[in-house]
């Protein structure tokens, strides 16, 4: 050590030098990261102009494209409205569509073209993902599906013979993907359903919002179909039509169809639509589903299981726990009859469409309000033998019709302000646990 200026000026020790040695190689590590970071691809440069009058979809998908050319990247969407057609998003991307960003989806039907989806005649989705993987959607921004004229056709044309009801433009299809995350965005007003992942494995939708009119045509919200390891996780959704409908076929399904399984719905708020569903079109079956920590207020059903001898498969392994219901139509619905329940049937051979619903676990519900506390219906040939209500009360007008079902129960209280708590019709039981 030496004097130098008054000041002390020593010489660094070993210990120090290595201290610096490894800081500068931290330093070089994180500054190469950020050189190779994955690209950011504002659709502005590749010429959106965010109007809201201009087609933007050429734009966005030369975005997405180049984005995917780098390997993999981020497609940013500014403040603005981006009108669009179809566009397809690829692996490795994310679409970034930030705070006061919207995309659009066109209403110029030639937009969308004929397809196929799901196995059935379709036209295009706003956004299509097909064996993609590592997708996300994000941003705290609002994709619109701008759906209004298919709805209003649905209306005006749903008796004329030659109408298709079905063939409108969903607005998100994740066709056999893989790692996707959307998470906090609002997706709104879809012709059609609004999130499908269809034959796709571990899929994230949380901390966002699904809209549209109550009176909206099939306006799902998500509907995983045939898919395994979804999450839908602190959502927000009021829709027109089943808030979550889980699949897995179609009507008549020649078959072979995977199942649905390991879907769970938790710390979500239902406000319009049709409930927590499963089905109807589940000939591929549906297991291991776990529905937790759900308000419903003002949807047409709470829980609703629903099949038919043309749809069905087996659905098992269903556990609804800690759910709130106020002003709901039905609290709970488990059908293996759809869109309607006969007055008289009898026994139909079973084949491999036939439902069978068993291991059925509801507990800690509480609903107010309801209309109607629900029905619990088996078929003839199928009847439903374990359904458990566990500390389930529902204060409805009407009480619960239970037929072709054995429902075992401990602290199931039904209070109906007309007629019987609970009705029991042909081969149905209640035992008391």
């Amino acid at each position: 050590m030496r004097i130098l200026d008054h000041q002390v000026v020593s010489r660094p020790s070993a210990g120090a030098l290595s201290a610096r040695a490894a800081l500068l190689a931290c330093f070089a590590l994180f500054t190469t990261a950020a050189a190779g970071a994955a690209p950011v691809c504002n659709v502005r440069a590749y010429g959106a102009k965010g109007d809201g009058q201009t087609k933007d979809t050429a734009a966005i998908q030369k975005a997405i494209d180049a984005c995917e050319a780098k390997g993999g990247g981020t497609v940013r969407l500014t403040k603005g409205t981006y009108l669009s057609g179809p566009i397809q998003l690829k692996s490795h991307i994310t679409l970034d569509v930030e705070p006061g960003a919207t995309l659009l989806g066109s209403q110029d039907k030639a937009d969308y073209h004929d397809t196929t989806e799901l196995r059935q005649p379709a036209v295009e989705p706003l956004i299509e993902a097909r064996s993609a993987e590592n997708i996300t959607i994000t941003g705290g921004g609002t994709i619109d599906g701008n759906g209004k004229p298919w709805w209003d056709d649905v209306y005006s044309h749903r008796h004329a013979p030659d109408f298709d009801p079905a063939k409108r433009p969903r607005l998100l299809i994740l066709d056999h993907c893989r790692h996707v995350l959307i998470d906090n965005v609002t997706i709104e007003n879809s012709a059609s359903w609004q999130i499908v992942p269809y034959y796709s494995e571990d899929v994230t939708i949380r901390n966002g919002r699904i809209l549209a009119p109550a009176r909206s045509p099939n306006t799902d919200g998500v509907d995983p179909f045939s898919s395994h390891h979804v999450l839908i996780d602190h959502m927000t959704i009021d829709v027109g039509d089943d808030n979550v409908a889980i699949k897995s076929g179609q009507p008549g399904s020649p078959g072979p169809d995977d199942p649905s399984t390991y879907i769970t719905v938790r710390d979500c708020t239902f406000l319009h639509g049709h409930g927590m569903s499963i089905g109807s079109e589940v000939s591929g079956g549906v297991q291991h589903v776990t529905v937790e920590h759900v308000r419903f207020e003002n949807t047409r059903h709470g829980v609703r299981i629903k099949s038919n001898r043309d749809r069905g498969g087996d659905i098992g392994d269903l556990n609804f726990s800690d759910l709130t219901m106020q002003n709901v139509g039905t609290a709970i619905v488990i059908t293996e009859y759809y869109p309607k329940i006969p007055v008289h049937d009898a026994k139909q051979p079973i084949t491999r469409l036939t439902p069978r619903f068993h291991d059925i676990h509801i507990s800690n519900v509480e609903a107010n309000g309801a209309k109607d506390a629900g029905v619990i219906v088996g078929l003839p040939e199928e009847p439903i033998t374990s359904i458990y209500l566990k500390n389930v009360h529902v204060s409805a007008k009407k009480g619960l019709v239970v037929s072709d079902a054995t429902v075992h129960a401990h602290d199931f209280v039904i209070t109906a302000a007309e007629g019987q708590p609970m009705t029991f019709l042909q081969n149905a039981k209640l035992v008391k646990q």
